[in-house]
C-alpha cells in the first residue's frame, strides 16, 4: 500500500502494518517519518530493536534470521534495514521477497531507502515489499512550496509571520536562505522558537535571526531561468560559485536546458503538439509547468545565438580561446560566471540587458557548504 507523508499520522493512529518501506532523498522529513513509525512501535510493544545496513558482502541470512525469531526477552522486536544504495542485489531482492512473504505478528520491519527510480519502483522485490505493507515515499519539497512549508513548521511551534505583505516578505527571506537545505531550515525554525515567545513574529526579527544557509543545486538552474526568476537565478550562481562548483558543470546543465527549449520551439513550429514534445524531450516535475512562458518568451533565433555564445564560453572555462580573433564584440565576459549569467538570462528575461553576477559576499562559500 502507498501512503502519503501527510497521511502517516492518521495512519498510525489506526494501528502498525507489520512492514514499512520509507524512501526518498529529502533526509530530514524521511528521519521525522522513521521516528514517527519507531515511536509508535515502542508504544505497541516493540520494545526490542535491531538494525542492518546492507555493505559489500552483507549477510542477507542474519535478515531474515531476525525477522522470523523472538528477542531472547520475550520482547516484540523493531528490525530495520537500511540499503543506503538502494540496490540489493540478486540476493538481496531475493531475502526482500522472502522477507515480505513472512508474516510474525511479533516483528515489525522497516526497510528505508533513498529516492528510486521508475524501474526500481516496478522491480519484483519493491512490489513485493509495497504490497506486503505501507511504502511512504518522501518528495522533496519543491522551492515553490517552502514558503508554505516554512509557515506549517512555524505554527507547529507556535508562531507565525505577521499577516499581508510583510508576512509573505518574511516566507519568502526565509526561503531564500535555506533554499536546499531543509535541515537547515529546520534548524533556524527551531532557532526562531527560542529566539523569540509564541505569537506573531516581525519581519525585522527573523532578518535578524536566520542565517544565510542555503545550498544550491546546479540541476535547479534551469527552473529559475524557465520561470524568468531573475533574483534567484544571480543567488543560485553566486552560492555555486562560493561552493566552489565547477563551471563546465554549470555550463553543461544552461546548455542542455537552451537545446531543450530549441528542439522543442523548433517541433511547435512545425505543428507539433506541445504536450508530445514535453513528453520526448522529458520535461517532467516543476519544469513541465515552466516551459511553456519560457518559449512564449525566446525566438529559434535567440536560442541559436545563446548556444553559439555558450560554444565560445566553453572555449573559454576550459582555457581555450573565448572567441573569434579578431571579433571582440562577440566574445564572452572576461570572467566566465559572468558569462554565465548571462547566458542564463538569455532565457529568464531576454529583453533585459546582461549584467554582471553580483560577486558573492565574503564568506558566502561558508554559507552555503554541501552536506559532508
Amino acid at each position: 500500500m502507498q501512503l502519503r507523508l501527510d497521511a502517516l499520522e492518521a495512519h498510525l493512529a489506526k494501528g502498525l502494518a507489520g512492514l514499512y518501506v520509507v524512501y526518498g532523498d529529502e533526509h530530514l522529513l524521511a528521519q521525522e517519518a522513521c521516528d514517527r513509525i519507531r515511536g509508535a512501535a515502542r508504544a505497541a510493544g516493540f520494545t526490542d530493536r535491531s538494525v542492518f545496513t546492507v555493505e559489500r558482502g552483507f549477510d542477507w541470512s542474519s535478515l531474515l534470521g531476525a525477522s522470523q525469531s523472538m528477542s531472547l526477552f520475550g520482547d516484540r522486536q523493531l528490525v530495520e534495514l537500511r540499503i543506503p544504495s538502494g540496490k540489493p542485489g540478486k540476493e538481496g531482492a531475493d531475502a526482500l521477497k522472502a522477507l515480505a512473504a513472512a508474516v510474525n505478528d511479533d516483528v515489525l520491519t522497516m526497510v528505508t531507502l533513498p529516492r528510486l527510480d521508475a524501474a526500481t519502483q516496478k522491480s519484483a522485490w519493491f512490489t513485493a515489499l509495497a504490497d506486503a505493507g505501507v511504502a511512504l515515499k518522501i518528495d522533496p519539497v519543491e522551492r515553490a512550496q517552502l514558503p508554505n512549508w516554512v509557515g506549517q513548521r512555524l505554527a507547529a511551534q507556535g508562531q507565525r509571520v505577521a499577516a499581508g505583505e510583510e508576512g509573505r516578505r518574511a516566507l519568502a527571506f526565509i526561503a531564500e536562505r535555506v533554499e536546499g537545505n531543509l535541515l537547515a531550515a529546520h534548524q533556524e525554525i527551531q532557532k526562531l522558537g527560542l529566539l523569540y515567545p509564541a505569537g506573531s513574529l516581525s519581519f525585522e526579527q527573523i532578518h535578524d535571526a536566520v542565517l544565510n544557509v542555503a545550498r544550491y543545486d546546479v540541476f535547479k538552474l534551469n527552473e529559475a531561468m524557465l520561470a524568468g526568476d531573475v533574483g534567484r537565478l544571480s543567488r543560485m550562481l553566486d552560492g555555486l560559485r562560493g561552493e566552489g562548483e565547477a563551471t563546465v558543470l554549470v555550463l553543461w546543465a544552461v546548455v542542455e536546458e537552451l537545446r531543450t527549449l530549441l528542439r522543442i520551439k523548433r517541433g511547435v513550429a512545425a505543428g507539433k503538439p506541445l504536450a508530445v514534445l514535453v513528453r520526448e524531450n522529458r520535461v517532467w516535475g516543476p519544469r513541465e509547468r515552466l516551459i511553456g512562458p519560457a518559449l512564449s518568451r525566446v525566438t529559434e533565433a535567440a536560442l541559436e545565438k545563446s548556444l553559439a555564445l555558450a560554444a565560445r564560453l566553453d572555449r573559454q572555462v576550459k582555457g581555450l580561446s573565448g572567441g573569434t580573433p579578431g571579433n571582440h564584440r562577440n566574445d564572452p565576459p572576461p570572467d566566465p560566471w559572468d558569462g554565465l549569467f548571462e547566458l542564463a538570462m538569455s532565457v529568464a528575461s531576454p529583453k533585459t540587458p546582461a549584467a554582471p553576477v553580483p560577486r558573492p559576499r565574503a564568506g558566502a562559500a561558508a554559507g552555503a557548504r554541501r552536506p559532508a
